[in-house]
Parts: structure tokens; sequence; C-alpha cells
């Protein structure tokens, strides 16, 4: 008898705002924009794409492509879906204080 299996979706796993925010944390970490953006795009499907694309005032299609492993958002679309995820930016110093 074969083994099923199915796509490993991460968006599946984030059902709470402290995973979700867990999440985008380690994908900022990376400072690759990729990464970001693809992480963007899996928050925004865990909570509705439609209504993220409709609360960013974007299109849903344009959405998925801004947000897709392929895409290069702008950063006023970034901040948008930030907002409409009801998320914010915080900025922290990564030099320490002797």
């Amino acid at each position: 008898m074969a083994t099923k299996t199915s796509a490993f979706d991460s968006a599946a796993y984030l059902d709470s705002p402290e995973a979700i925010e867990a999440y985008l944390e380690d994908a900022l970490e990376s400072n690759d924009p990729a990464i970001i953006a693809h992480a963007l795009g899996v928050i925004a499907r865990a909570k509705g794409m439609s209504q993220i694309a409709q609360d960013a005032g974007l299109s849903r299609e344009s959405l998925y492509k801004a947000l897709s492993g392929d895409g290069n958002p702008e950063l006023a679309t970034v901040l948008k879906v930030i907002k409409a995820l009801g998320l914010k930016l915080t900025v922290a110093s990564t030099h320490h204080a002797a």
C-alpha cells in the first residue's frame, strides 16, 4: 500500500497572532526580500487573500503576484499589506550599548 502525502502549507499553522508574529519576524531576520515577500503572502493566505487585498486597496491577482517568490513588491505595497494584516513594523538597533 502506497503512502499518501500532501503538500505542506505553512499558512495552516498561522492560526494566532503570536504564530503570525513569529513567522514574520523569522522572515525579516533573513534580510532576504524574496523570503519576506513570500512570508507576507503566506500570512495573507492564512488570513484570507481576498480580504487582505481589499483592505490594502489592491486586486487579489496583483497581491498574489507581488507576494509570490518571483514578485518584487514596492515598499508602499508591503506597508499596505502589513497594515491590512493588522501588523506594524518596528525598529530595533542591532548595536548594543556598552
